[in-house]
């Protein structure tokens, strides 16, 4: 069955939100919305409905002109195997110690590396991109230096495959995943499962620390956050409360030319530098809680 998109871009994180909530509205109605950061350093944001039925092109040139974004570009989606797809695209990541892949590369572990399994139809968040590579990396130089928290979070966790990693290698650790998104829980846990992590990392639906089972394990000596350069700023105070003294943020999903607004914020909150890793346009940093 074939179905549709409509994708348009304009200025601004809350007119892109208030236009996606319009898209929701919409006759017939769309059976998903996106709403993305370009993440180029312009802020020009990208909206997308996907319908099962042929969208009202009217309609869409009438909420594209309310909301100063442009035509939208509206494309019929041919069928597609994507599982299949994306398990021929998806190739196995290393980071260090770790390996990162698919169920379709369970043959191609290295011997002697720390396997994580990511199924390939829930391919968010799988170390592909260069911001969970980045917390990766950095995660991997200071367990080689001798770093070994007793109690994390991965707070925006996606796959939870941060979380994963630190369980992995820190049997005696106590970790906890979190993400806003309930899908995302969903998949997190799908994968603590397919990496016999079940019992080993709880997972719960909060924003940000914003849940009880959070802040009663509170303080952490390390905490992920892999998440967008607003959440992480406005976590800032949260992230020193929740963050024992000496202990570790790595923080990541933000631009290199935003990295040195997110350090003043959190140097500001009771944090100082410790490295920053750029890849690509991305950069991940670590930070130490004073």
């Amino acid at each position: 069955m074939p179905s549709w998109t409509a994708l348009t871009t304009l200025d601004g994180e809350d007119a892109a939100r208030a236009l996606g909530e319009a898209l929701e509205r919409m006759v017939p109605e769309p059976y998903g919305v996106g709403i993305f950061d370009i993440e180029d350093g312009s802020g020009r944001w990208e909206v997308g409905g996907y319908f099962h039925e042929e969208p009202d092109g009217v309609i869409l040139e009438i909420l594209a002109a309310a909301f100063g974004a442009n035509s939208f570009a509206v494309s019929e989606v041919p069928e597609a195997d994507w599982v299949a797809h994306v398990q021929r695209e998806l190739h196995p990541v290393e980071a260090g110690r770790f390996f990162v892949y698919g169920s379709h590369d369970r043959d191609r572990v290295p011997e002697g590396r720390v396997a994580l399994e990511i199924e390939a139809a829930m391919a968010f968040g799988t170390g592909h991109h260069n911001t969970t590579l980045g917390c990766l990396l950095a995660f991997d130089r200071l367990f080689g230096e001798g770093f070994r928290p007793g109690n994390i979070a991965d707070i925006g966790a996606g796959t939870a495959v941060l979380a994963m990693a630190a369980a992995k290698v820190l049997p005696e650790a106590r970790v906890l995943a979190s993400d806003i998104d309930p899908v995302a829980v969903e998949v997190a846990r799908a994968n603590l499962a397919v990496n016999g992590l079940t019992s080993r990392i709880a997972c719960v639906e909060a924003a940000g620390f914003d849940h009880v089972t959070i802040r009663k394990a509170a303080p952490f000596d390390l905490v992920f956050a892999n998440i967008l350069k607003g959440p992480l700023i406005e976590l800032a105070p949260e992230m020193a409360r929740h963050t024992a003294p000496g202990g570790l943020v790595i923080l990541s999903g933000l631009l290199m030319v935003q990295a040195e607004a997110v350090i003043a914020r959190y140097v500001a909150s009771q944090f100082r530098l410790r490295s920053r890793d750029d890849l690509g346009e991305w950069s991940a940093l670590v930070l130490e809680r004073l």
